[in-house]
């Protein structure tokens, strides 16, 4: 029903219905923004993790804070898991959210804004004192009808930030990303700050790009006024998040769990861990990117010495044809594939094949805590139970 009206209403409706919306969501919870120092973490990927490093860094610093990720929600001490399958919540939500912090008296306010929830509207009437660009790689193209307009998308939140009636309105950007000098001026007079792997910060996580995650979020913290020593000790003893680069089995051989789901992102975590991995992934249905099918089955074939392809979120699609379009882009054809839909199948096939000192990476999911299927329906995820689970059915630890 609802792809049906999309095809039948002019877009215009739909944006008067979304900003009508949001403007409403505002009204009623009396613009709580303009009472909270309010920072959106926005980007391909490392958002989550910005927005957790941040949160942790200014909490560690005496301050109340609130966040909002694509993993959980939180005001203060209290948390609660994002259940939602999207990262930015609906306006009246957001709002209600925001006022919730104000009423039991948070002073910061981070939040992950995406380029889809820029697209509903989600991010208006929200007053940004900061802005946090981490990179910008392809994704949301079908959603978006092309890149461009999903960099013009994200550019929103800049152009929100420059008409922000804040003082002492700052942005954070990536200096190593191609795209950063498009965003600085969109900022327009905003102070800007910028990072770059030349000015490296010690880190317990893995991988390159979490370098950069944690990069963004010391100079946020420094841009807050946050002590350099304060910061820097807390992002070096930063433990991780759930689902990112998360080490679910140790010994005999190790298994990862991490989220990417981007040819990018993909990338960057096969290259982290090296060669002659055993890899687990699939990629995501319901229209969704077709075009980057091909392309990790491309990744894949560099890194991985079992490819292991099974569903992620199929909802609407064959899933044996997502299967297909993703094998047409692996060209190595010296090691093994096996399809198998069933995740937990493919899961307990991956831990069965590998060997003492072997690693296993499965990709896509990450925390996430449903597969979505066809006709709305979600089934129940815990990926990381999972493994567990499929472990001791095989080796009894």
């Amino acid at each position: 029903m609802k792809s049906l009206l999309k095809k039948i209403i002019p877009n215009f409706i739909f944006s008067w219905y979304h900003f009508l919306w949001a403007l409403l969501g505002a009204l009623i919870y009396n613009f709580p923004s303009k009472r909270l120092v309010v920072i959106g973490v926005t980007g391909t990927n490392g958002k989550t993790t910005v927005v957790h490093l941040l949160s942790e860094v200014l909490e560690k610093s005496g301050f109340d804070v609130a966040s909002i990720s694509s993993i959980r929600f939180k005001i203060k001490d209290r948390e609660w898991k994002n259940m939602l399958k999207m990262t930015m919540p609906g306006r009246f939500k957001l709002q209600k959210f925001l006022s919730q912090a104000v009423k039991v008296g948070c002073k910061y306010m981070v939040l992950e804004v995406t380029s889809e929830g820029i697209k509903q509207y989600r991010h208006k009437f929200i007053d940004f004192d900061g802005a946090v660009f981490t990179n910008l790689t392809k994704e949301h193209i079908e959603a978006h009808k092309g890149f461009e307009n999903y960099k013009k998308a994200k550019g929103k939140l800049f152009k929100a930030l420059s008409r922000s009636k804040k003082k002492n309105k700052f942005v954070i950007l990536n200096r190593d990303d191609k795209y950063s000098d498009y965003f600085a001026k969109l900022a327009g007079r905003v102070k800007k700050y910028e990072y770059s792997l030349k000015n490296p910060v010690k880190i317990s996580l893995l991988g390159e790009f979490n370098k950069y995650n944690s990069l963004a979020a010391f100079n946020t913290a420094l841009a807050l006024g946050i002590k350099k020593e304060k910061a820097l000790k807390v992002i070096e003893g930063f433990k991780g998040i759930p689902g990112r680069m998360e080490l679910v089995i140790e010994r005999p051989f190790k298994v990862y769990v991490d989220y990417a789901h981007t040819p990018d992102a993909l990338g960057k975590v096969y290259k982290t861990l090296g060669k002659d991995l055993i890899c687990v992934f699939g990629s995501c249905g319901g229209g969704r990117d077709k075009w980057k099918r091909p392309k990790i089955g491309k990744i894949a074939s560099n890194y991985c010495k079992r490819i292991i392809l099974t569903n992620e979120d199929p909802y609407n699609e064959d899933p044996s044809q997502i299967l297909s379009e993703i094998e047409s882009g692996i060209f190595n054809f010296q090691f093994s594939i096996f399809k198998i839909l069933d995740r937990r199948e493919a899961i307990n096939k991956a831990l069965s094949l590998a060997k003492k000192d072997d690693i296993v990476i499965i990709t896509g999911k990450g925390c996430e805590p449903w597969i979505c299927i066809e006709h709305g329906k979600k089934i129940p995820w815990d990926e990381r139970k999972i493994v567990r689970e499929e472990f001791k059915k095989i080796y009894g630890e």
